[in-house]
C-alpha cells in the first residue's frame, strides 16, 4: 500500500512539473516570433492592426531617437523618444503583455505630443519588441524597469520636469506598481488603462479561459520557478493588495465588456485607491479598446484629469491644449 501511494504521489509530481513547464512556457516566456499572423486575427482586430501599422509608420516617420537602458538582470531595454514643444513634460507610455511600445502606443502620440506636447517615450519591457530578455513577469520587474526610464529622463532633462506614467493591460498593472513603489517626486500622475489586480488573479482567469477551469497550484508553481530560476517574485504584483501604497493621483479606465481583464478587477482598483482619482468607464469596450471606440471622451477625460497636477505651459494656462 505505502509503495502504490508513493506511486501516484510521484505520478501526480511528475504531471504537476510538465504542467508547470507548459504554463512557464505558455504564459512567461517571450514568444520565438514577434510576428503576427494576419489571417488568423479575428475580423476587429485585423482592422486595429491596420490602424497599428500605419500609426506606426507615422512614428517612425517622426525619426524618433532610439534610447537604451539596462536592467538590474543585464536585459538591454529600448524606447522610442519623441521630443515635445514642451521641454518639462514627459509621459512614459508603457505598453501591455507580448505586445511592444509602438502597436500598444503609437496611435496615441498625436494626442500626446502633439496636442499636449509632451515629450513621449515608448519603452518595450523585457522579453518584449526591441529590448532583450526571455522572460515576462507582469509587472513583478517591469515596474523597477520604469522607474529606471524615469531616472533616466531625470538624469537626462532635469529634475524639475514632469511625468505622466500611462500603462495599458500589463503595462496598467505595471504602472499602478510604480506608484505603490515611493515613485520619484517627479512623477505627477498615473494613468492605468485595463489592468489587472493581481498577477496570480489574471493568471488563474487565463487558465480558465483557456481549458475551462483553473489548474490547482499551477500558478503558484509558476512563481516558484520564477523565485528560484529567474530572480523575481509574481506576488509582487498585487496591484490591489498595494493600493494603499500608491503616492500620486490615478486615473482608471477600463472597457465594461472586457473579455480578458474583466471590468470588476477595475471597480475594485478604484474603490480600493486612497489618493486623488478619477474614472473612465467605456460602455461595451473590450480589452485594450476604450480609445478606439470613446477617443474623444477619453482625450478630454485625460486633459480634465491631468490639468490640476501639472503646471500649466510657459505660453499656455493648461497642459497644452
Amino acid at each position: 500500500m505505502p509503495i502504490v501511494i508513493l506511486i501516484i504521489v510521484l505520478v501526480l509530481l511528475v504531471l504537476l512539473a510538465v504542467f508547470t513547464g507548459v504554463g512557464v512556457k505558455l504564459s512567461i516566456m517571450r514568444p520565438k516570433s514577434d510576428e503576427v499572423d494576419f489571417e488568423k486575427l479575428s475580423e476587429r482586430h485585423k482592422i486595429r492592426y491596420k490602424i497599428r501599422q500605419r500609426n506606426n509608420q507615422y512614428l517612425y516617420d517622426k525619426n524618433p531617437e532610439d534610447v537604451s537602458i539596462e536592467d538590474r538582470f543585464g536585459h538591454t531595454l529600448r524606447a522610442w523618444f519623441v521630443p515635445g514643444r514642451n521641454a518639462k513634460k514627459f509621459v512614459i507610455c508603457v505598453h501591455g503583455y507580448k505586445c511592444n511600445g509602438p502597436d500598444e502606443f503609437s496611435h496615441m502620440l498625436p494626442f500626446y505630443n502633439e496636442r499636449l506636447g509632451f515629450n513621449y517615450l515608448l519603452p518595450d519591457h523585457a522579453a518584449h519588441g526591441r529590448s532583450t530578455g526571455k522572460f515576462i513577469g507582469f509587472g513583478a520587474y517591469e515596474a523597477e524597469n520604469v522607474l529606471r526610464w524615469v531616472d533616466y529622463l531625470v538624469d537626462r532633462f532635469g529634475d524639475d520636469i514632469e511625468i505622466v506614467l500611462h500603462g495599458i493591460s500589463m503595462g496598467a498593472a505595471t504602472v499602478m506598481l510604480c506608484n505603490e513603489s515611493n515613485p520619484q517626486p517627479q512623477v505627477k500622475a498615473v494613468i492605468e488603462d485595463c489592468g489587472y489586480t493581481r498577477a496570480y488573479e489574471i493568471l488563474d482567469f487565463t487558465q480558465k479561459n483557456m481549458v475551462g477551469f483553473t489548474i490547482p497550484m499551477m500558478t503558484p508553481c509558476i512563481n516558484l520557478f520564477c523565485r528560484l530560476f529567474l530572480g523575481y517574485d509574481m506576488r509582487k504584483a498585487d496591484c490591489l493588495g498595494r493600493m494603499p501604497q500608491a503616492k500620486v493621483p490615478m486615473l482608471f479606465i477600463h472597457g465594461t465588456n472586457d473579455p480578458t481583464v474583466p471590468f470588476e478587477m477595475g471597480e475594485k482598483l478604484f474603490t480600493a485607491c486612497q489618493v486623488p482619482k478619477d474614472h473612465l468607464w467605456v460602455k461595451d469596450a473590450v480589452h485594450a479598446y476604450s480609445y478606439y471606440d470613446a477617443k474623444e471622451e477619453y482625450e478630454e477625460k485625460v486633459i480634465s484629469f491631468l490639468q490640476p497636477y501639472l503646471a500649466p505651459d510657459e505660453k499656455n494656462t493648461d497642459i497644452g491644449v
